[in-house]
């Protein structure tokens, strides 16, 4: 199917895991195979795949040690007939990453503040799915497949960036929360709320209010950490010159 100017697949299905905070995890029983499926929260990694973290003693955690092999179920929590929304179903393999392990926990606690709590007992452990692939469905008519490599962010080059990314998030909330307010209320059109960072990479910055995450994308990709400076002073300008406009 060719995008339409209202609808680029790449776009909706990398806007969907950017902004999900829950979804309906799929894995296989051990033993009989059969299907189980069960509710879970998840973040992101800077390239888009989710973050899960999940006791040893569930069900779908024993799956997964099991046979890695899962699928999420994600949808954009549409007023009125879920069926309307956009959803994706994306298959791929459920891992743990010893020389992640700081990296999704980072992540994790910034998108799920409440999960610092249990985070450090010893049946908990952080996984990353490493996606396979996705099936986009967005309405009649709109359902695409799609390759890891059009709805995954390429973090190639961006290293300098994600070194520095932790400094940023932490600047950002710290000192710039008005810069955050201008980015959701002005750029994105969303409500007043206590908005924060929760990540940024070459693509975008993701904020979150509650449980309701936004996703900012960046005009141009960002690779270190004066472009980001520079991308976040630009975004700020525009937010307050429609801010300007709107109080003529």
């Amino acid at each position: 199917m060719q995008p339409t100017p209202d609808f680029v697949p790449q776009e909706l299905a990398k806007s969907l895991l950017r902004r999900s905070r829950q979804g309906a995890l799929a894995t296989l029983m051990a033993g009989s195979g059969d299907p189980y499926c069960s509710l879970v929260n998840l973040a992101s990694h800077p390239d888009g795949s989710p973050i899960l973290l999940i006791s040893r003693l569930a069900v779908h955690t024993k799956n997964i040690l099991n046979d890695s092999r899962v699928s999420l179920m994600l949808d954009e929590r549409a007023a009125g007939d879920p069926l309307e929304g956009a959803r994706i179903m994306l298959s791929g393999r459920a891992e743990q990453d010893d020389n992640e392990t700081d990296l999704l926990q980072r992540r994790y606690l910034s998108a799920h503040p409440s999960a610092e709590a249990f985070a450090s007992f010893k049946d908990f452990s952080f996984f990353r799915i490493r996606p396979t692939g996705t099936h986009l469905v967005a309405g009649f008519g709109r359902i695409v497949d799609l390759k890891p490599e059009q709805f995954l962010t390429d973090l190639s080059g961006a290293e300098d960036l994600l070194a520095a990314e932790e400094g940023a998030v932490e600047h950002m909330n710290a000192d710039h929360r008005d810069a955050m307010r201008l980015y959701a209320t002005k750029l994105l059109g969303a409500a007043e709320g206590d908005w924060r960072c929760t990540g940024c990479d070459p693509e975008g910055l993701d904020m979150q209010h509650g449980q309701t995450a936004l996703r900012l994308d960046f005009p141009e990709r960002v690779t270190d950490g004066p472009a980001l400076r520079k991308m976040l002073v630009r975004l700020v300008g525009e937010a307050r010159a429609k801010e300007s406009q709107e109080s003529i």
